[in-house]
């Protein structure tokens, strides 16, 4: 029965009498839920850009002594791209790196030119970095960001741009049908203010209107693709990625690198149908290896004896995929659907510390001095407490596991669907001497400017999450005599750019060096995103939280009062911090003029905000207008011109009778561990720069699945397994692998091994895989 003789139309019934019962038909169907037309394609995709665990200094800390040498997780860059079906489209990159870097955004737009033609260009890609100091350095091109790298890391810059386009690659490729959901939730207790002197400098009257001195809200979006059901979910909340300190050596995402691991397990596993549970077990997440092996049946002796008959086999060749072969979550994954992808975003974050316990001396246990930050007037012993305090790795999975559970709860509760354009403008400015009109008090204008680049003072007391050394101290506006004399030896700011910077003490002229080459930048991204009715501010630095406050409501104002009504009631405003290149931080005036940490980090002056301000309003009224904007001056390409001082791998050795991968120190024989105990293996390996393992793993436990198949159960993407990596010396060709295994209070009984991968180098400069195991071992 067709649709008309359902209706009872006759065949000579008018046209438009057919047609208006159509009409109401679609219209009462579509009421009821049972029509659902996708006003986007969307598509996600996820890659590997962990990067060399080994002899690289790590970016964020600028501590020299703070070298990689293991990994705690593997990082990832995730991708969004959101298209209208025959019209605009965007993407949205968010890195497991300290920030975004010029270089890497101006080569991967290279490839995807190479790929795509001008389908994505810097208009509309955002890349974003998550603010992790636990990430390899050397990607950045300006010398101010590279020198406790020894210069430009390769290996480290090639990791992320490769992985930054096969992320895109694969959004693109997973394009299809979908909606998009947003939903907001205050999450009270992932972080707190770090500067709160400096917030206080704020007018009391701004202040007032706030209940906290820290954003507290997280603003989540929902991927739904019309055949597969979720697909995704993003959000962003400001939180420093420093919850692993300046001293930790292993690679890792830090806060919100393990909040993306806990959400994308929770949802693979939890995931039935379209039906999604709205719990989240109390302690994290629930462990893949109950889901992936039968239940073992035989008693705890029957056990002891099969794990008896596995003892650790001697290190051997092995494929280059051999371990990406047996990796966890590929075995787990359906081939024919998309993964899930999870991404935290960083924010306004400038002054947000995940350390939410204060700060305390480490000498007597007091609270640090509260306008500088100093125990006994040093800064070395002020140290921000997280959470887990003391322990490192348990802050960063408690403040990881709050945003989790946040960012679960909306995404199971979204209902605010997004509707409407896909949008975007960007340009490039020339902050080092940008024109600012100001309003003046009692009426009037005045113009001011921003000045080339300069940290102060205070920049190098650090702050309470990785103090700084010597005599500095936060709060610093005078500066004094002896680094004054260090400082003129590189470089002797001038009266104009002294008086620019103003109350700044300059303590390095970056703006105006040039030796090799440019120490820091001027010319800056800034871009805005449009998806219906959310508007993404993507920001090539850290802003404070009042800040940011300032930012989003000024953009709000022109989007709601010059929009036409096109956003509707509402218009949802979000910054990506750290985006598409680093420029350091941005405070308000009033919090310049304290010239904390982050104020003397404000590298262009005490107007640096009314820039953004400024500048990002224009943007609003070209994206609300539907006018076009001025590129502005292109950022060099300042890659012929790197140095590397970083020394390569020459050569990996093993004592006399020893195959890389033997084992060097075992589990002990018929061992029995419980929940709660840690599984120490340590084998004989090579430096971890030969391979990188992207999409592969250096560590790995495996179950026993009945006589003598081993499956995954956890690798180098779970936080309960650590892979570290040293050498008896610094320049020593041997090296030994230990990889420890903190067994979860979910873990499933049975016989575990554990197994490591690795490559070493030969004197010729040939790569050799290899791979060894440990004997077995029962987990009661």
């Amino acid at each position: 029965m067709d649709l008309f003789s359902h209706f009872n139309f006759g065949v000579k019934r008018p046209c438009a009498t057919i047609w208006f019962w159509i009409s109401l038909l679609l219209l009462v169907l579509n009421s009821r839920g049972i029509l659902s037309a996708s006003n986007y394609l969307v598509g996600l995709g996820s890659y590997d850009i962990t990067g060399p665990a080994a002899d690289v200094n790590m970016m964020g800390y600028a501590n020299t002594e703070q070298i990689a040498s293991g990994v705690h997780f593997r990082l990832r860059a995730r991708a969004f791209i959101v298209a209208e079906p025959q019209g605009n489209r965007v993407v949205f990159v968010n890195l497991d790196a300290c920030m975004g870097s010029q270089l890497v955004t101006i080569k991967v737009l290279e490839r995807l030119k190479a790929r795509y033609g001008d389908l994505y260009t810097e208009k509309n890609v955002a890349i974003s970095g998550i603010h992790t100091h636990a990430g390899p350095g050397g990607y950045l091109q300006y010398i101010v960001y590279i020198v406790t790298s020894l210069g430009f890391v390769h290996q480290s810059f090639d990791v992320l741009v490769d992985g930054i386009e096969n992320s895109i690659v694969q959004a693109h490729e997973n394009l299809r049908p979908g909606s998009i959901f947003v939903n907001k939730g205050e999450l009270l207790d992932a972080g707190v203010n770090r500067s709160p002197s400096g917030y206080l400098n704020n007018p009391a009257a701004e202040r007032s209107k706030y209940k906290f001195d820290v954003d507290k809200e997280m603003t989540l979006l929902k991927f739904v693709d019309d055949q597969w059901g979720p697909v995704g979910s993003f959000n962003w909340f400001a939180t420093h990625g420093t919850s692993m300190s300046r001293t930790n050596s292993l690679i890792s995402g830090d806060n919100k690198g393990a909040a993306a691991r806990l959400m994308e397990d929770w949802f693979e596993q939890n995931s039935s149908g379209s039906t999604y549970s709205d719990e989240v077990e109390a302690n994290g997440i629930p462990r893949r290896a109950s889901n992936i092996i039968s239940n073992h049946h035989e008693n705890h002796h029957e056990l002891l004896e099969l794990a008896a008959s596995f003892q650790s086999f001697p290190g051997r060749p092995a494929t280059r995929f051999s371990s990406v072969a047996r990796r966890v979550r590929s075995t787990l994954r359906q081939a024919d659907k998309p993964g899930f992808v999870s991404a935290f975003c960083q924010s306004n974050c400038g002054d947000v510390s995940p350390n939410v316990l204060g700060a305390f001396c480490i000498d007597t246990g007091l609270p640090c001095d509260f306008n500088h930050s100093t125990c006994g007037g040093k800064n070395e012993l002020c140290y921000g407490r997280g959470p887990g305090y003391p322990d490192e790795f348990e802050s960063t999975r408690i403040i990881g596991d709050r945003q989790f559970k946040m960012a679960v709860n909306l995404f199971n509760k979204a209902s605010e669907q997004l509707k409407g354009k896909v949008d975007y403008r960007h340009t490039y400015l020339d902050f080092s001497k940008l024109e600012v009109t100001l309003p003046k008090q009692g009426g009037g204008y005045e113009v001011v400017k921003t000045c080339p680049a300069a940290m102060g003072f205070a920049f190098a007391a650090g702050t309470t999450d990785g103090p700084g050394a010597f005599d500095f101290k936060q709060g610093d506006d005078t500066g004094n005599p002896f680094w004054r004399l260090v400082r003129n030896m590189l470089k002797t700011p001038g009266k104009e750019q002294i008086d620019c910077q103003h109350p700044k003490p300059i303590l390095l002229d970056t703006g105006e060096m040039k030796q090799p080459y440019d120490w820091a930048p001027s010319i800056l991204p800034i871009q805005i995103l449009r998806i219906g009715q959310l508007v993404i501010l993507s920001v090539p630095g850290e802003f404070t939280t009042m800040a940011g406050r300032r930012l989003r409501d000024a953009v709000r104002t022109v989007l709601m009062s010059g929009g036409g009504g096109q956003f509707g009631s509402n218009v949802h405003v979000v910054i990506a911090g750290l985006t598409n290149t680093y420029s350091q931080y941005v405070t308000t005036f009033e919090e310049y003029q304290v010239q904390r940490y982050e104020g003397a980090s404000t590298l262009f002056g005490p107007h640096t905000l009314s820039a953004y301000i400024q500048e990002f309003q224009k943007l609003a009224t070209a994206l609300i207008k539907g006018q076009t904007v001025e590129p502005g001056p292109q950022p060099p390409d300042l890659m012929d011109k790197q140095i590397s001082l970083l020394t390569p791998v020459v050569v990996d050795m093993t004592p006399a009778g020893v195959n890389f991968g033997d084992v060097s120190s075992d589990v002990p024989q018929n061992s029995t561990f419980k929940r709660g105990d840690t599984v120490t293996v340590v084998f004989w390996s090579a430096c971890p720069r030969n391979d990188l393992m992207t999409e592969g793993t250096f560590s790995l436990v495996e179950i026993l699945n009945g006589k003598d198949n081993w499956l995954p159960a956890y690798d180098d993407d779970d936080l309960c397994l650590r892979f570290k990596w040293s050498r008896p010396t610094k320049l020593s060709p041997r090296s030994q692998a230990t990889i420890q295994w903190i067994i979860s209070d979910s873990t499933a009984p049975g016989v575990y091994r554990i197994r490591h991968f690795g490559a070493s180098k030969g004197l010729l400069g040939s790569i050799h895989h290899f791979t060894g195991s440990s004997s077995a071992f029962v987990v009661a």
